[in-house]
């Protein structure tokens, strides 16, 4: 697990954007695990920036997002095809039948689990997988005590996460208590991933996925088992780690290894 601090969220963003940038330049049709919410929305707009005035081509890449709530249609206002579509989608050139987003009103959601994990497979999966954290340690929807083993199914949202999601729905609107989400197994099955996270609210998540045990109470805590995780945060983020000074030590010695080695085995495929 390879910890990056960065001085404030847009340092974080330009580093998140040049990471996704080198894997699409490198394989124009790398297959990118997507994420929602508020942390990723700087990464989005980096991206569009590169594609407008540096033409960066997404003509060939695929996604597929982690996650879609259960019961509300795609054109929705809060579903996350709407947010993908308004963030990033509609504002680059990538063909959106290559773009896959759970459906959250199929007639039987406990099937869209196994079609989704199914066209990930076809897909030669998922080179690189986009994260953030949630304020309990989740990543996608996978709620603590989610199995470590789980894969794409249907979730049942803890009352935090409805209440952290309760801003984004009117007070007398239907806000979904399902959602669909990519499984732990699925998320460490990329060949890369990347977890943004900034904020002082998101400290003691960061802390328990970092250095905590691997527990189930913490689903981040999942990535420890991953080879190839680069975990991108801001000073605010970090603020309850113990090792703050040992994780910028082993950038600097990073560094000076990319300067006189130059290996390209950043790049997932």
């Amino acid at each position: 697990m390879e910890v990056l601090i960065f001085s404030d969220a847009q340092s974080l963003a330009c580093k998140s954007a040049d990471l996704v940038e080198s894997q699409i330049k490198a394989f124009p049709d790398s297959v990118i695990g997507l994420a929602t919410g508020s942390t990723p929305l700087g990464l989005y707009k980096e991206l569009i920036l590169r594609h407008q005035r540096n033409g960066l081509s997404f003509e060939k890449a695929k996604t597929f997002n982690l996650d879609e709530y259960v019961g509300i249609p795609a054109s929705h206002p809060q579903s996350y095809r709407t947010f993908m579509d308004e963030h990033l989608f509609n504002k680059i050139n990538i063909d959106q039948s290559n773009t896959q987003v759970p459906d959250g009103m199929s007639e039987n959601p406990l099937k869209v689990g196994p079609a989704y994990e199914k066209m990930i497979e076809e897909a030669g999966g998922i080179d690189l997988q986009v994260l953030g954290v949630g304020t309990d340690g989740h990543i996608g929807f996978n709620e603590p005590t989610s199995s470590l083993g789980s894969i794409t199914r249907v979730k049942t949202l803890t009352q935090q996460t409805i209440e952290d999601n309760s801003r984004f729905f009117n007070s007398d609107e239907f806000q979904p208590k399902l959602a669909i989400t990519m499984g732990i197994k699925t998320i460490l099955d990329a060949r890369r991933i990347l977890l943004l996270a900034h904020g002082e609210n998101k400290a003691d998540a960061v802390r328990d996925m970092i250095e905590g045990p691997l527990a189930a109470f913490c689903p981040a805590s999942a990535l420890q088992l991953h080879q190839r995780t680069t975990i991108l945060i801001d000073k605010a983020a970090a603020s309850k780690l113990a090792l703050k000074g040992y994780y910028k030590f082993v950038g600097e010695m990073q560094d000076e290894l990319l300067r006189k080695h130059r290996p390209s085995d950043w790049i997932s495929r």
